[in-house]
């Protein structure tokens, strides 16, 4: 019997993993895949406090041997079910059960992708799915925007201030950010949208160095662009959980700010539950106050 199971291995879950060492809990990290989560495919990070430049496997693989220092055990193995019994939570992979008194939720979120030719192999060579992440990197460069939501004017915005030049390509005839955000847009010198239009090409040999976007009519053109920011979504890893924990409109976890879920002894961290900034900071914070709320489930069950 486990103290905590965190399922999950991105720096949420190793920040958790961190903490409950700290606390001499005794806590299991269960992955399908690597350490590090999505910042893997991050080649730079420049705004995580105390590393003035990293890449993302470094600072993965720094949070999980700091993590390792303090006892913490991970074991590479997808989770299939959660069921509850009582006070028990039982984690079921393809090998075991595991049975813990207290389960936190760090399966993170996917991005949505375009879903055209050579966006893996670009990502993180100029295509970005994270304008505050990897937005510094442009400064004085030509970027696009692809969406029209709020997140993609919120990135447009951010841009604009660092970059020489903003695409906004939309798919439709307009934006579908709120109305205070789209007028800040429009009076935006440094910005120019682009509507009833899609990437259909990104072009360059190391690095993007182009994109090629058709209308509606069928008209082809090229753009020269030093990145490419995709903002049309993301997805919640909330399959495993649908039927177990509250989730939003969106399928997020519904977890306040300490972390808890609807159901007691359940935490949900990182970029799963519902929350304004999704970071790597921001989810290295969900682990820390997660271990602070399961310790008192603990004193009490």
């Amino acid at each position: 019997m486990k103290d905590i199971i965190i399922v999950g291995g991105g720096p949420a879950a190793l920040t958790a993993a961190l903490y409950a060492g700290r606390a001499g809990l005794d806590a299991l990290m269960l992955e399908k895949q690597y350490e590090g989560g999505q910042i893997v495919t991050t080649n730079e990070v420049e705004n995580y406090p105390g590393f003035r430049s990293i890449t993302g496997p470094e600072l993965a693989n720094t949070m999980y041997e700091h993590a390792k220092d303090f006892g913490s055990n991970m074991k590479y193995e997808e989770v299939i079910d959660i069921k509850i019994d009582g006070d028990i939570k039982k984690v079921i992979t393809g090998a075991q059960t595991y049975e813990s008194k207290v389960v936190i939720l760090s399966m993170g979120a996917q991005p949505k992708k375009i879903g055209i030719d050579r966006e893996e192999e670009l990502t993180g060579k100029g295509v970005s799915y994270c304008a505050t992440c990897d937005g510094g990197f442009y400064r004085k460069k030509v970027v696009a925007v692809i969406g029209g939501g709020d997140t993609a004017v919120e990135d447009a915005l951010h841009l604009s201030r660092l970059a020489e030049k903003v695409y906004v390509i939309i798919r439709k005839d307009s934006l579908r950010a709120n109305k205070s955000a789209q007028k800040k847009l429009f009076e935006t010198n440094n910005v120019e949208i682009i509507f009833n239009s899609v990437v259909t090409k990104l072009k360059g040999e190391e690095r993007l160095n182009s994109i090629e976007i058709t209308n509606n009519n069928g008209q082809v053109a090229d753009l020269e662009v030093n990145g490419v920011f995709v903002a049309i979504g993301s997805d919640p890893s909330t399959e495993l959980v649908k039927d177990l924990v509250a989730l939003d409109k969106n399928g997020y976890i519904i977890a306040d700010e300490s972390c808890k879920t609807n159901v007691e002894g359940i935490f949900a961290i990182g970029d799963i539950r519902t929350k304004e900034v999704r970071q790597v900071l921001t989810a290295a914070a969900d682990g820390a106050v997660s271990i602070y709320g399961a310790e008192k489930y603990l004193i009490n069950h």
